[in-house]
């Protein structure tokens, strides 16, 4: 019953970050802090597909570290690929498998297992939400589920940053987020999306 009523707390904080605001950069931030939050992972990313260069690129992510999320470029049809073709991933062991872009990095990173689906809208897939685990882990059912959810209802709040503010204007701003010195507002760290007030009360993992 306590693992059920966390994931039920995980979809409501995340709903109501979308029905609170319209702002993109809010929506991701909440997204992947509420996912590595809910299933104790090592971190969690969100990841945006970039249609010209075919190039998944990072629009907010938590408990990653700089290092591991500036390690190069990573390819749509190279880095866990099916999970933008077919549905969720769950790669039990980052550092024997061939869907991994970045093995090694991962495993300097300290990442065991990894959980891949994708985001879509109306049917077309637009990126990848993603969880990190240090330890080798199997995802149940209600884990894929949850994930699931919650990037559906990311896909909903992208969708809705577009109808508001036009999509190419929405995506430059969550691209945006991956360069500090673009950022207009220091309220929030780069790459983990949290207030600094809020993150230096707690423990950061990676």
């Amino acid at each position: 019953m306590e693992k059920h009523s966390m994931h039920y707390a995980t979809l409501l904080k995340v709903t109501e970050a979308i029905s609170m605001s319209k702002d993109p950069e809010d929506v991701v931030v909440t997204t992947v802090e509420a996912v590595k939050t809910a299933l104790k992972a090592k971190g969690a990313a969100l990841l945006l597909v970039n249609q010209k260069s075919h190039e998944l690129e990072l629009a907010a992510a938590n408990g990653l570290s700089r290092e591991y999320l500036e390690k190069g470029p990573l390819s749509a049809v190279k880095s866990i690929a099916e999970s933008l073709q077919k549905g969720p991933v769950a790669i039990y062991d980052v550092g024997d498998d061939p869907r991994i872009q970045y093995p090694q990095e991962a495993r300097k990173e300290g990442i065991a297992s990894i959980l891949s689906v994708p985001i879509a809208i109306h049917g077309q897939v637009i990126g990848s939400l993603r969880v990190y685990t240090a330890e080798p882990w199997e995802f149940t059912i209600d884990d894929v589920n949850l994930v699931q959810a919650v990037a559906q209802i990311a896909g909903m709040a992208i969708d809705m940053a577009r109808l508001s503010r036009g999509y190419k204007h929405s995506i430059e701003i969550l691209k945006s987020m991956r360069d500090p010195k673009q950022r207009k507002s220091t309220k929030r760290t780069p790459y983990e999306g949290v207030p600094v007030s809020v993150r230096g009360s707690r423990a950061t993992t990676g």
